[in-house]
């Protein structure tokens, strides 16, 4: 009983990631045909011709659809129009406000480097001497450095075993300590309780690590 308990483990802990990214990824694909493949004029849908449906037709649409939209805003004429309408549901009192949220948090992400994105530090919370891991975001710039004085660094600290919820803290720079961890490394330490550590990396392995006693080139 013992190997056959130790035998299906195994096969759910193999079967388990397969299964769920399939499930995941099929539902995300339907979820997209079911907002754009509509779009398409109904005799001109694949179904009509072909005895089966086509999953992922709606990902091909939305993709041609933003890619002629950025297009389209890319020069004079989708410009102003774009501008018209901004100014537009500036005028409303509720969809200014969500719209303005939303679009700072897109341009955000989007501009961002993918290094500020990729680092994973640890600082030391709720008090000292408990340590917890964070994604850092950015640096902290505008009102909240001028009040405090200090050269804060906006941290994301996920929750266990959903890391996408969590809290938004602004830690001093020099509080928080850079791990060599990558972000998926990171994110699968939270998920799991702490029972997936990431291998721990050689000198060699680390990109910025500098041996000891050789500074970095073109240093005096």
């Amino acid at each position: 009983m013992t190997r056959v308990r130790n035998y299906f483990l195994t096969g759910l802990v193999v079967a388990a990631p397969i299964g769920l990214t399939i499930w995941i990824t099929r539902w995300f694909i339907d979820l997209v045909d079911t907002w754009f493949t509509p779009l398409i004029p109904e005799r001109y849908q694949p179904d009509v011709y072909l005895p089966f449906d086509i999953p992922g037709l709606g990902l091909i649409i939305a993709f041609v659809l933003l890619t002629l939209l950025g297009a389209l805003t890319a020069n004079f004429f989708g410009r102003t129009v774009l501008n018209f309408g901004e100014r537009l549901v500036a005028r409303m009192p509720v969809v200014r406000s969500i719209y303005g949220a939303l679009k700072q948090i897109f341009e955000t992400v989007i501009s961002q480097s993918n290094a500020s994105f990729r680092e994973v530090g640890l600082i030391e919370y709720p008090r000292k001497g408990i340590y917890c891991i964070v994604f850092i975001t950015t640096q902290t710039k505008g009102e909240l450095v001028d009040k405090t004085g200090h050269e804060l660094v906006s941290v994301f600290l996920p929750t266990t075993p959903n890391p996408t919820s969590g809290f938004l803290l602004f830690v001093p720079k020099a509080d928080v300590k850079v791990l060599d961890m990558t972000i998926e490394e990171g994110a699968k330490l939270i998920i799991s309780a702490g029972l997936v550590e990431p291998p721990r990396k050689t000198l060699e392995e680390i990109p910025e690590a500098v041996p000891p006693g050789n500074p970095p080139s073109g240093s005096s």
